[in-house]
């Protein structure tokens, strides 16, 4: 099914069924009626970002609302392993470029991260609460566009000493790196848990802040011998990662 695609909240969703009719208000339905301008009879998606999708055929749409009945409901299981992309604030919106890209791709995470030689700084609560919404924004149209069942989740911005901390309780991290000599392409995939892909700032990552990173059980390895920005390096790792196992 083609289409257009809403994001609704969980219980919108949690007790709808074939035939059933879902209401939608709030922003998205706003946004349905007032800018894209859908109308009845017109098949659309809706998903909870949990997993759920729903195929539906508009009935009515008013002003700030619109009722659709459930043609259809899909449920997608959560991937395993997750995908996390650890992504060092860049500045030039290059970050939000990132996470863009890396949503479409299927990413499961976003961890900002708060590097050593980022230029941009989420300084203070507010600060890293406006950064992290804009995150989640980009978040949420990446999954629309790309018509996913799960959004992905945007934490709280990350030190390097979290990151090290998280790194240290398992999983796979990989470190992309100009310098390092082991190539991404072939390396073997756990079957479960997480696999972390750090991506560094525009400055790259400090020698200190790769040393405690691998100290932690992170493997530090590279994509080519192009150098890549910080907005293409991350989506370009989940895709080489996504192709040796979840795109067969």
């Amino acid at each position: 099914m083609t289409g257009r695609m809403f994001l609704v909240a969980a219980t919108e969703l949690a007790d709808a069924h074939t035939g059933s009719v879902v209401e939608v208000g709030g922003d998205e339905g706003r946004h349905a009626v007032s800018v894209v301008r859908i109308t009845a009879g017109q098949q659309v998606l809706l998903s909870d970002g949990a997993g759920r999708r729903a195929e539906v055929v508009v009935i009515d749409a008013s002003p700030g609302r619109f009722s659709a009945e459930v043609l259809a409901l899909h449920e997608a299981p959560e991937a395993s392993p997750r995908f996390v992309l650890v992504q060092a604030l860049a500045k030039g919106d290059r970050d939000e470029q990132a996470v863009e890209a890396a949503t479409e791709l299927g990413v499961d995470e976003v961890v900002p991260w708060q590097a050593g030689r980022s230029i941009v700084r989420w300084r203070g609560e507010a600060k890293e609460e406006r950064g992290r919404r804009r995150w989640e924004a980009v978040v949420s149209a990446a999954t629309k566009q790309s018509r996913r069942a799960r959004a992905p989740l945007v934490t709280s911005v990350q030190s390097t000493t979290g990151l090290v901390e998280r790194v240290g309780r398992g999983g796979l991290t990989l470190v992309l790196h100009e310098e390092a000599t082991r190539p991404l392409a072939g390396l073997a995939l756990p079957d479960d848990g997480e696999v972390l892909v750090v991506v560094g700032p525009e400055g790259g990552i400090a020698p200190e802040e790769l040393a405690a990173l691998t100290a932690a059980g992170a493997v530090v390895v590279r994509l080519g011998s192009d150098v890549l920005r910080s907005s293409a390096a991350g989506p370009a790792a989940l895709a080489v990662i996504s192709a040796a196992s979840r795109w067969r």
